[in-house]
């Protein structure tokens, strides 16, 4: 870690705490409904038109099925815009339907939040169906994470209950983390953005003149027009240049707003945030990474808020700094270090006024390592596929760490919603194990954890376990599976494991030298994403109905503290031993094993 590395990191934490701890508060107010009177009078005409009680709480059961009927609408609304769109307006490059696995996986992906692309978007997508389908999920995706959250806050911080387990209101919980959270800020990062030289048009894609030529072999054809073919039967070529290219337009910069505020990360262009549109400087490259984590960092805030204890907030957001700050300092350092085998060569010291020598390749030399590296940690911790640079270019060491980030449930700050939740059950988990430890029934926030929230939790832990190496396994004992690899060996599977690890915790990143834009991958890995995503926000809104059940119990002397640097490292144990333990021998097989070969 180099100096600057360190100053980065410290100056992205200071920014995220100083924003997100007023945001929090805002927050909070969201959640226990304690809005002016203004905005009230804005929402009203909503409601009535959707026929909505604002102020009835829902059974979480009622809950549930509202927030899965949302969604599976959601789903076939992204599906038939992607199979119409040739007969829709707004299509000036006259994009075709797109087939019906990439349509169903696409659709999956944005509805989960994933935004996983088996596609590129600049040459797939038409502007209808960027902005109607996915930025609008984008959004509505994102609000429903936070709904999640916000359920499982209230049933910690129900004190007076008539044993119902009642968890608020779900139409009205999206209604305002939409109109008064993510829109608002998305907005203000739109135009920012727009304001740094990411575009926001509607133009027909244009074709300009190069600053040079650029050379390539063209077949030479015969007077008829058709290609001349030598003796062997090999087509003749001849020298051509061309000193035109096809520039993307689009209406990006309000994608790109929500799609890093809503950890949501599907880029409008293939490139994604390495593509000069979507993420001209290095100042936008920041403020993108501070986007993706600041409502993970404000939901903390909130979330103590909200259960009337301010520490505890902090305590979930110090286990989620530890962690993530491990991963800076393990993928900044693999990364400068580079490549053994090209090192003696000199083919990959590049210097710059931001970086010197290291594992360049895969990375805009606009951003360098240390940006490039932070990013990559910090979009792999939140569940946020927007990536800056090429993650299957980064060395096995560095490209394990987004992996592993990943594979603790994503629970490192976390996806907007997703990540507070997921902490918060394995903090159950935590204070269940030291309940068995010290002979007492575990309590966590004055809510008696038994044996009902801990087969909940252990359906909540494991679904994303068995779906990863489930996956992994189909795909590798499949010629289907292993026809997508471009790389055999370790790091072909590595590039397996990634793309199965990134669907099913819903992140969308990939190591993209896997062909996954097949009939196969497409089925397996929306698959992955559905049940990553809701066989997982099932479990936790029943926990939310269960704990709201339940009468707080008061604090007495063996009551196990649960906001202190004790509890925050259970809490960090426990995410290490549990989360991550499942996944050891396929990382072993994967970037472990493809590190000892590089370095032997």
């Amino acid at each position: 870690m180099t100096s600057s590395a360190w100053g980065l990191l410290a100056l992205l934490l200071v920014a995220l705490v100083v924003l997100g701890w007023p945001l929090g508060r805002f927050t909070a107010a969201l959640c226990d409904g304690r809005l002016p009177r203004w905005m009230q009078r804005i929402e009203a005409p909503l409601y009535k038109l959707a026929g909505v009680a604002p102020g009835e709480s829902m059974h979480w059961r009622t809950y549930a099925l509202a927030l899965l009927a949302f969604n599976a609408i959601g789903a076939f609304v992204v599906y038939g815009l992607q199979r119409l769109q040739g007969l829709l307006p707004l299509n000036p490059a006259g994009m075709a339907a797109i087939s019906p696995d990439s349509s169903f996986n696409t659709a999956v992906s944005f509805v989960t939040n994933t935004n996983w692309q088996g596609y590129g978007g600049e040459s797939t997508m038409s502007y209808l169906t960027q902005m109607l389908g996915l930025t609008v999920q984008n959004f509505l995706s994102a609000a429903t994470g936070i709904a999640v959250a916000f359920a499982l806050a209230r049933g910690f911080a129900a004190r007076r209950t008539d044993g119902k387990g009642f968890v608020g209101n779900f139409w009205t919980d999206v209604t305002r983390i939409t109109t008064w959270l993510l829109l608002p800020i998305s907005f203000v990062l739109a135009l920012f953005f727009a304001g740094q030289g990411v575009i926001q048009n509607f133009d027909a894609y244009k074709t300009v003149t190069t600053l040079e030529a650029t050379a390539y072999q063209a077949p030479k054809l015969d007077a008829a027009g058709q290609p001349l073919l030598d003796k062997a039967g090999a087509p003749v070529t001849e020298d051509a240049s061309t000193t035109t290219q096809t520039l993307a337009m689009g209406p990006v910069a309000s994608q790109e707003a929500i799609k890093m505020l809503g950890t949501n990360g599907g880029g409008f262009f293939n490139a994604n945030s390495a593509h000069p549109y979507e993420n001209p400087t290095a100042l936008t490259n920041f403020v993108q990474m501070l986007a993706i984590l600041l409502i993970p960092v404000a939901l903390c805030f909130a979330f103590g808020r909200v259960v009337g204890d301010l520490r505890q907030g902090w305590a979930v957001l110090a286990a989620m700094t530890v962690l993530f700050v491990i991963a800076v300092i393990v993928v900044i350092p693999a990364e400068q270090v580079g490549n053994p085998v090209l090192v003696p060569l000199g083919v990959d010291q590049v210097q710059s006024a931001l970086q010197a020598g290291g594992n360049m390749e895969g990375k805009e030399t606009r951003f360098g390592i240390t940006a490039s590296a932070l990013f990559a940690a910090v979009t792999t911790a939140a569940s946020c596929g927007a990536v800056n640079a090429m993650h299957d270019s980064f060395t096995p060491l560095g490209g394990m760490v987004p992996i592993v980030l990943m594979q603790l449930g994503e629970v490192v700050f976390g996806g907007v919603g997703s990540g507070l939740y997921g902490m918060l059950i394995f903090a159950i988990l935590a204070v269940f194990i030291a309940g068995l430890m010290i002979g007492r029934t575990p309590e966590y926030l004055g809510k008696k954890i038994e044996v009902h929230e801990m087969k909940l939790t252990s359906i909540a832990i494991l679904v994303t376990p068995i779906l990863v190496l489930a996956g992994t396994a189909v795909a590798v004992s499949l010629g289907v599976g292993k026809a997508g690899i471009a790389n055999p060996g370790a790091h072909g599977f590595s590039e397996i494991l990634y793309a199965l690890t990134s669907a099913a915790n819903n992140n969308g990143s990939a190591f993209a030298g896997l062909s996954a834009n097949t009939p196969f991958y497409n089925a397996l890995l929306a698959i992955a994403m559905w049940f990553g995503r809701f066989a997982m926000i099932v479990p936790v809104l029943a926990i939310a109905g269960a704990l709201a059940a339940k009468k707080r119990l008061p604090v007495t002397a063996g009551t196990m503290p649960t906001h202190g640097p004790l509890f925050v490292a259970l809490l960090i144990g426990t995410v290490l031993l549990v989360g991550l333990l499942n996944y050891v021998p396929a990382l072993a097989l994967g970037p472990m094993v493809e590190h000892l070969m590089l370095w032997k």
